[in-house]
């Protein structure tokens, strides 16, 4: 048996005005989605707990089958995993984003949590003042180091020797700076044990960034400036269990960000780069889905994460978010979908699992809790009475109260209108 998992990060959302009163998802035209629906079960699920936040962090380790009430710690350790970073268990990880902030004239506001799509190599140089900055201003404070990531999305680690003691507690509460945009950051701050250190540190990043050569040529060109770090997402290490222990499956995961590929390492998969995958809305669709057809023919599992439609949804381009999903519906899903059914013929079954991790609406351009749509189908799975794929037909279908459960139907030998019972 094969496996194909997609994930349209952020796809679900709210009937839009702009679509006639429909959901992206609706609104989108998508033939081979629409196929698996009449063939398949739909229904809804949900990857956030009422106790977590609603990020990509919590709902995509449920969607990969691991409860995030048991295994989740903070966002930015999983980003450390991706990169190989071994965190010690008395090490911090925090996720640090270079962000826009401007005065509005009733107070600092986010404009953007990207600095302007910044790019890596600007992001890298950014970071090393950004370094010296800390050491010339915070002296006294030691095992703490920036590490560069892909353009705006960096961290910050603080590693001990032993003998030193973390100032961050387990109360410590951030704000994910993609939830503000467009708000004042007033009561934004961190929050609990340490909260002070990070604030400051938050605080003094501008004068480090202001003036800096990479912002002087980005001011030139029109561009948006970093104007400031912003820290989120601090957690520890986490302990996952192998998903080949779970489940008997091993398996590769694709996509640009490294939230997923951190789930993945941590998860014991491996990771496929896709020359071309951006993790915006210009990402190369088709080469995602060429990459996953190869990897189909020697692992058991492949998952194609596209965070596109999730940057839509904080752009508040419905049409942008509609453009996605039908981008990943002709060049990822339905040559994929080409291949696993030839390959069927020749007597190598499969099934595939669609769903996103949050929905993201396009009203608030925030993450938001609540449920979104799955797809299963493929061999031994009942076709339901729902006939396509979009939140309102997921609605009449089945429910999977716990999300995190629901890979596991995946593997189990038959299931179909009975799913959610």
């Amino acid at each position: 048996m094969k496996y194909f998992v997609l994930i349209p990060d952020g796809a679900a959302d709210e009937q839009q005005e702009s679509l006639g009163g429909q959901t992206p998802l609706a609104a989108a035209s998508t033939p081979m989605l629409e196929r698996l629906a009449k063939r398949g079960t739909v229904g809804l699920t949900n990857h956030v707990p009422d106790s977590l936040p609603p990020g990509s962090e919590v709902a995509c380790m449920s969607l990969l089958g691991y409860n995030p009430l048991q295994y989740f710690t903070g966002r930015a350790p999983l980003e450390a995993a991706a990169k190989s970073i071994s965190l010690g268990p008395l090490d911090w990880a925090v996720r640090c984003n270079l962000v826009s902030i401007e005065d509005s004239g009733d107070g600092p506001t986010m404009v953007d949590f990207t600095a302007d799509h910044i790019t890596t190599e600007e992001a890298t140089a950014l970071l090393e003042s950004v370094q010296q900055g800390l050491q010339s201003d915070f002296p006294s404070l030691k095992g703490w180091s920036f590490v560069p990531g892909v353009s705006y999305r960096n961290l910050l680690l603080y590693q001990t020797d032993g003998e030193r003691q973390c100032e961050l507690g387990e109360d410590l509460r951030t704000t994910a700076p993609h939830d503000r945009i467009n708000q004042q950051i007033a009561d934004s701050f961190p929050r609990g044990t340490g909260s002070k250190l990070l604030t400051d540190i938050m605080a003094r990043s501008e004068a480090w960034l202001k003036n800096h050569p990479v912002n002087e040529v980005r001011k030139s060109k029109g561009l948006g400036l970093a104007t400031h770090i912003w820290l989120w997402g601090a957690g520890q290490r986490p302990a996952f269990k192998s998903f080949q222990s779970l489940h008997g499956v091993d398996g590769v995961m694709i996509t640009a960000v490294d939230l997923l590929r951190g789930l993945a390492q941590l998860a014991g998969w491996r990771c496929r780069e896709v020359e071309g995958a951006t993790g915006y809305l210009d990402t190369d669709y088709a080469a995602k889905g060429r990459a996953a057809i190869e990897e189909l023919k020697s692992t058991d599992l492949v998952c194609v994460h596209v965070e596109a439609p999730d940057e839509a949804g904080h752009e508040g381009n419905a049409a942008a978010k509609v453009k996605a999903l039908e981008e990943i519906d002709e060049k990822i899903v339905a040559p994929v979908i080409n291949y696993l059914e030839s390959a069927a013929a020749d007597g190598e079954p499969y099934r595939i699992l669609v769903c996103p991790d949050h929905p993201t609406f396009c009203s608030t351009q925030m993450h938001s809790r609540g449920q979104v749509p799955f797809l299963i189908a493929g061999d031994g799975i009942k076709a339901s009475s729902v006939t396509s794929y979009n939140e309102g037909a997921a609605s009449v279908g089945p429910t999977v109260p716990t999300g995190s459960s629901l890979i596991g139907h995946l593997f189990q030998e038959a299931f179909g209108d009975d799913l959610g019972e």
